[in-house]
């Protein structure tokens, strides 16, 4: 079966009653039809019936518009009356479970009628023939993401066209709080914009909305400095998706004029893929950050030992040529596979950032500052002290280069964490691409160091036992003195937190 699920299963329901759909349409043949407006909450058809002698005004819509334009209700008995509290309490009963509210019901007109106008619903004289409940139970993935997007500080409103009563049992069952009330459309009609603002904070749910009603509440939302991402799937959803900072719109049930207004498309309709995607995005903006704090510092480093070789007059540790070596082969091993790097513990714990925040903080240029500095004491450290020992320029380079290049990948490690330790196996070993990338790394700086083509190009020298011992406990060093400054600024960090 094709179409909407709520129109499935009304027609499932009539099958099951023993009514064949082929048979009603050839004895009621529809003659013209009101599309259901979320204006008016409701959809009309008039049909013809087979002997010709009169025809039938078939209404369908929200409960409380039906219910105003009925004053009787068909019974197996036939018509009588409508009592209409005995039908709110029944509703109200259903509606505690969760279940969404349909009401069905049917008017006499005469036979020479063709067409349909509004009024012919506004001026009663309808008999009620049944309210339907249809449940749509959320999935268990669902709830879930709703849980995980309120950990991640992002708070979840629900807009519906449901019943209010509905509203609020599907809210409590998906963990969305209802503490603050459940507003129905027409209460907001009467809210000013700036008391809205103040509303929009303290309730999550609100119940028989309207298109006007859900391009207010974005409005509001934004106007207290909130970044709204909206969902929706119906034509009349457009409005808001579009005025929404994000708006995501579902790829399956979704209109085309939702997907055209949408910046996103969900392929599956699956709310818990908005959660993922807020958590590939932190992820991605995390290893952005990561990369960047990687590479100016080592960029830094080699920049600030030729400056110092410069200023003090002194011949260069680092020939052009080896330092154009160095970027090559650290930009394409190591800094890449900082893009590989995982989520991170927690990620969805954390409060959203302000999305006017620098993406250089003032730590991070002080992260940027204290590497490069440790990075230009190690280069120029060895340097100098293999000139002290009246070695060879060659070996003295060679020696500064290979110093670089292990604080680099010293500095890899301490890297895959901003502020977490990376002291652990899994921070030493948990990421394939760095250590394949290491790997990779580790055989192109032996060829530069011993290849003889690669010690003519370069002008590089080979290392004994001595050299690669200093040259290791440097990494050793660098990795160290990052990882104290990290654990300097969780402690200053948590100090703040609980003043």
């Amino acid at each position: 079966m094709e179409g909407d699920p709520t129109e499935g299963a009304l027609v499932v329901a009539g099958l099951k009653a023993g009514l064949d759909t082929r048979e009603v349409a050839r004895r009621y043949p529809r003659a013209d039809v009101i599309p259901f407006e979320s204006l008016y909450k409701f959809m009309v058809t008039l049909h013809q019936h087979h002997r010709g002698d009169h025809g039938l005004l078939f209404l369908k819509g929200a409960p409380e518009r039906v219910l105003a334009v009925c004053d009787h209700e068909r019974t197996g008995e036939g018509d009588r009356p409508l009592d209409l509290p005995r039908w709110e309490r029944r509703m109200e009963a259903v509606a505690a479970r969760g279940q969404r509210l349909l009401a069905v019901a049917v008017k006499r007109v005469d036979a020479n009628q063709r067409t349909l106008t509004f009024p012919d619903v506004e001026e009663g004289g309808l008999t009620l023939v049944a309210v339907c409940g249809l449940i749509d139970p959320p999935r268990d993935e669902a709830i879930a993401a709703v849980k995980q997007c309120q950990q991640a500080g992002i708070v979840v409103k629900m807009i519906t066209g449901d019943h209010a009563v509905t509203a609020r049992a599907i809210a409590d069952e998906i963990g969305i709080a209802t503490a603050g009330g459940v507003i129905p459309g027409h209460a907001l009609e009467q809210v000013s914009d700036a008391d809205l603002e103040r509303l929009v904070r303290e309730v999550d749910v609100f119940a028989r909305a309207t298109p006007e009603h859900k391009l207010r509440l974005v409005r509001a939302l934004q106007a207290g400095g909130q970044v709204v991402a909206m969902t929706g799937d119906g034509v009349n959803d457009a409005p808001a998706l579009k005025r929404a900072d994000v708006g995501v719109a579902m790829g399956i049930k979704g209109s085309e004029a939702a997907r055209e207004a949408a910046a996103m498309v969900l392929a599956d309709d699956n709310f818990a893929s908005i959660a993922h995607a807020v958590e590939e995005g932190r992820t991605v903006y995390d290893n952005l950050r990561k990369a960047i704090l990687y590479i100016l510092p080592t960029s830094g480093g080699e920049a600030l030992t030729i400056l110092a070789a410069v200023l003090l007059g002194m011949t260069l540790p680092l020939l052009p040529a080896q330092v154009l070596w160095v970027n090559m082969v650290t930009a394409v091993t190591l800094s890449l596979a900082l893009a590989f790097e995982p989520a991170e513990p927690g990620v969805m714990r954390r409060r959203p950032r302000d999305p006017g925040t620098p993406i250089l903080s003032g730590f991070l240029i002080w992260r940027v500052l204290f590497v490069s500095l440790l990075l230009l004491a190690g280069t120029f450290g060895h340097f100098l002290w293999m000139e002290q020992q009246g070695v060879e320029i060659e070996l003295a380079r060679t020696v500064a280069i290979n110093a670089l290049v292990m604080g680099e990948v010293a500095y890899l490690f301490n890297s895959r964490y901003i502020l977490e330790p990376a002291c652990n196996r899994v921070g030493l070993l948990g990421s394939r691409a760095v250590l394949v990338a290491v790997g990779v790394l580790v055989i192109l700086q032996a060829l530069f160091t011993y290849a003889p083509p690669l010690q003519f190009l370069f002008g590089t020298a080979p290392l004994g036992t001595r050299e690669w011992a200093s040259i290791l406990a440097f990494g050793v060093v660098l990795f160290a003195l990052v990882e104290l400054e990290k654990a300097l600024f969780r402690r200053r960090e948590r100090g703040g937190s609980r003043a």
